[in-house]
């Protein structure tokens, strides 16, 4: 085990220093985009005024006779498009495939100054995080640059979610954490061909009335990935980094989309994966808190004063826990009013 005192030191020599503390920045949506397919690269200029982040995709949605194709794309793309304040993440192959080091190799050294984020996926434990960490140290290093490449580890398989603790803590570099709820249902065993979202066969069912079992009864279908969601966000905070939902794979489904989104945003997501287009306004409209809520939450703030005591605000108790509740939310419409004229004349900010 590294010295606690070691934690933020360069792992190679001449890479830049660790971070002390994740950078938080708006990252309501992570817009997936493949850099081989031309059409999609077209769309970039358009894409980046409307979103927080743009990843190009390496792995799982990249058949392997074009991987190095969109390898080299995105270093293309990394060269000679400007992203102002949109920021530039990929994701590479898993630690296990044949292209991750050529990746990782490939992308730190020719346009390691643009990436913001490196997204790994399958993470398992601690180890592939070090892995990864001294690599990119090295990386960086032979390449000069002048800020860390903050890594995201991604949830997909039941031995990850058992060591998230670990793997949120295993490095400095690290960002955030996101759900895969396709692998990770897979590596359960579990009875779903869906990508994310909820199953009709997954319900509770209301008791019987007078003890009429053949009575009809209401059923309410339940949250598949509740337990993890709600487990990777404690790691996250535990560990002062942000996590995120993953992606929701029915596309035509908007509602479920909105819905699903919801729900990790109310356990404390920062943001979520976008697949297609029409999900990037859901996931700016459900990650951005209402301004009925954020006004209020301002004026607990105002009443409070130095957040101590208790006052009763139109019959409701408000205290030091609802303070800082308030304060959450001030904060998250304060740095999005930052960046959206519109949002900030909602906010009133």
């Amino acid at each position: 085990m590294r010295n606690p005192k070691d934690f933020f030191r360069p792992l190679a020599v001449g890479a830049p220093a660790p971070l002390r503390e994740i950078p938080v920045r708006p990252s309501r949506m992570i817009h997936f985009f493949d850099p081989s397919n031309e059409k999609m690269v077209s769309k970039l200029p358009d894409m980046i005024a409307r979103c927080d982040v743009l990843l190009g995709n390496l792995e799982d949605a990249i058949q392997a006779d074009s991987k190095e194709a969109a390898r080299a794309g995105l270093v293309k793309i990394g060269s000679e498009i400007d992203f102002g304040d949109t920021q530039l993440w990929t994701r590479v192959n898993s630690l296990d495939s044949p292209w991750a080091l050529d990746d990782l190799t490939t992308l730190v050294t020719e346009i390691g100054a643009k990436l913001d984020v490196i997204m790994i996926p399958k993470v398992e434990g601690a180890e592939d995080i070090h892995y990864v960490d001294r690599l990119v140290a090295q990386l960086e290093a032979r390449a000069r640059l002048e800020r860390p490449i903050m890594l995201h580890a991604l949830l997909e398989t039941a031995r990850g979610v058992a060591s998230v603790e670990e793997i949120a803590g295993a490095s400095p570099r690290m960002q955030g954490l996101s759900l895969g709820p396709a692998d990770l249902a897979a590596d359960r065993r579990m009875k779903t061909t869906r990508v994310g979202g909820g199953h009709p066969g997954y319900l509770v069912r209301q008791d019987p009335v007078d003890g009429d079992v053949d009575a009809p009864r209401a059923t309410f279908q339940q949250d598949l990935w509740h337990y993890t969601i709600a487990r990777m966000v404690d790691a996250c905070q535990a560990n002062g980094i942000l996590p995120y939902y993953g992606p929701f794979g029915d596309i035509a489904d908007t509602v479920a989309c909105e819905d699903q989104f919801r729900n990790a945003f109310l356990l404390g997501c920062v943001g979520a994966w976008s697949l297609h287009p029409v999900q990037i306004d859901i996931a700016k409209r459900v990650f951005s808190p209402e301004p009925a809520e954020v006004h209020w939450a301002k004026r607990v703030i105002a009443e409070m004063g130095d957040g101590t005591g208790a006052v009763m605000i139109d019959g409701k108790m408000q205290d030091d826990a609802t303070y800082k509740q308030c304060k959450v939310m001030v904060e998250l419409a304060t740095m999005l009013a930052a960046r959206d004229d519109e949002l900030a004349k909602a906010y009133g900010i």
